[in-house]
């Protein structure tokens, strides 16, 4: 009686084929990977040129020789920068701040609330969103002169404590989407309209509520043209976009430096979008959702 021995195939080594898959990913996200770098190339330039000493700012290098991070205590010795950052902060938190206690509520009324004439302030709201502020910017800044309120934080804030139109629009696109079931069963069960929209909907809208909130943030950090116009005369209530363009012109020579206070600028903001990128992400997607 024989026995025949049955030999399995030998397996392809694990290297090569491990090599395969990440060519055959690489091939397929190529577009992706080069849009990527297009972005991440300007950033690592900054980044390079603010560890750079002042002659080699001024040369073609590309890599640091030797590593100055001396660069950065200079910026902070030669420009009140905790100073512009907190008035930032509390430039953006603020508005932030006004801007949910009034367009949640807004947006909730023109959603969930049948009355008459909401379809003519759903127009109001989108017609709200074309106007460029420049056009605004006129009649406004005479206000606030005439309530000698310019040269501070007021007339930054308060506007956004009256609603925002983009935020509307975007809150209400998320809260058309949420049955009325969930409302209904609270109101059955005793709720107030109040309640409902805290508690119930307030709730089930966190995803919108949080993009809106950061979409709100990033546009407050990154605005120049408000802070100019009202505080630009009062050095005390500068926010980060004044000092980095004051620090530019004065530094316009010291490329290091202007580097560095960039790298300071925009890290903090960096910082807040990989922490919150699944709010920044869904919250793009939200104004293409249920008209």
């Amino acid at each position: 009686m024989t026995t025949v021995t049955l030999t399995a195939p030998p397996r392809p080594r694990t290297r090569p084929r491990m090599r395969r898959r990440v060519l055959a990913a690489v091939a397929e996200h190529a577009v992706l990977i080069a849009l990527g770098a297009m972005f991440l190339i300007p950033l690592v330039f900054v980044v390079a040129t603010a560890l750079m000493s002042d002659q080699q700012a001024l040369t073609g290098a590309l890599v640091p020789h030797p590593v100055r991070w001396r660069n950065f205590a200079d910026v902070f010795a030669q420009a009140p920068i905790l100073r512009y950052l907190l008035n930032t902060l509390l430039y953006a938190g603020l508005a932030t701040v006004g801007m949910l206690l009034s367009s949640y509520p807004a947006a909730y009324a023109m959603a969930r609330i049948r009355w008459r004439g909401s379809t003519a302030a759903l127009i109001v709201v989108l017609a709200m969103m074309m106007v460029p502020q420049q056009v605004l910017a006129v009649p406004l800044y005479v206000m606030w002169a005439k309530l000698h309120l310019v040269a501070t934080l007021v007339p930054l804030v308060a506007p956004f404590f009256f609603g925002n139109a983009f935020s509307v629009f975007l809150l209400r696109q998320f809260l058309l989407t949420i049955p009325d079931d969930y409302a209904d069963a609270a109101r059955v069960d005793g709720c107030g309209e109040f309640r409902v929209m805290v508690s119930i909907v307030g709730r089930m809208a966190k995803p919108a509520i949080a993009a809106a909130c950061l979409f709100n943030f990033l546009s407050c950090w990154n605005s120049l043209f408000n802070p100019l116009l009202y505080v630009g005369g009062n050095p005390t209530w500068w926010t980060i976009s004044i000092g980095l363009t004051q620090f530019k012109s004065l530094h316009a020579v010291n490329w290091n430096l202007t580097m560095a206070a960039t790298v300071v600028f925009t890290l903090p903001i960096i910082v807040l979008f990989f922490f919150a990128q699944r709010a920044f992400v869904e919250g793009a997607n939200l104004t293409g959702i249920k008209g």
